[in-house]
């Protein structure tokens, strides 16, 4: 298995989010989930990616059981994500060496190239305290180039096209299909209609999950 989640449950302070989970996604499997904001999505994305620590259960992904073994083999696009106070370059990359042909070849997929040639810095173009300097759309395929140069086997979605418009959330869509080809995929969502390309989908309300 990909990812094997065991009894998880998990609380802030006396509030109960997360109540026994227990969830198995094969390779290659694309698994959605659906609940109402507040209700637990994201904080499981965190505890499967290694940046929440366990409180109760157990989660294995690649049959790495500690945070940093969860987090070196998922990449996460998130809702809001987090661009570094650098260059385009230093956030795809993360500060890492890269092949320039890596680098070419993600922001091709990522739907970047254009707008990054349209500006004079290029790639060493910096995004601003937590990129204020770029759009909603241009920070989303940043992170979608950053996830796919890190070319982990595990995908974690957390509404990734939620805040943006028609067109932008079209590109993004694109985008996010060349990142999950040939991934295992765990995407939350509070629109059912955003996980129609998952084979399976559950409901997470009050803690516990349901099949869908």
């Amino acid at each position: 298995m990909s990812v094997t989640i065991e009894n998880l449950s998990y609380s802030y302070g006396e509030t109960l989010v997360l109540s026994g989970i227990c969830l198995s996604l094969a390779t290659g499997d694309h698994v959605g989930i659906v609940g109402v904001s507040g209700g637990g999505k994201t904080t499981l994305l965190k505890l499967v990616s290694g940046l929440n620590e366990l409180q109760r259960g157990i989660i294995r992904v690649m049959g790495c059981g500690s945070s940093a073994g969860r987090s070196a083999n998922v990449a996460a696009v998130m809702q809001s994500p987090s661009l570094f106070p650098a260059s385009i370059r230093d956030n795809i990359t993360c500060g890492h060496v890269m092949d320039e042909a890596k680098l070419r070849r993600v922001c091709d997929a990522a739907q970047l190239t254009q707008w990054i040639s349209s500006l004079p810095d290029g790639l060493d173009s910096f995004v601003g305290e937590r990129g204020a300097k770029v759009s909603g759309g241009q920070a989303q395929r940043i992170a979608i180039a950053r996830a796919m140069a890190k070319d982990a086997p595990v995908i974690l979605l957390d509404e990734p096209t939620s805040a943006l418009d028609a067109d932008t959330a079209a590109a993004v869509i694109s985008a996010l299909d060349d990142l999950t080809r040939g991934k295992t995929v765990l995407h939350v969502s509070h629109r059912p209609k955003n996980l129609s390309g998952c084979a399976r989908i559950y409901s997470l309300e009050g803690g516990c999950l349901r099949v869908l």
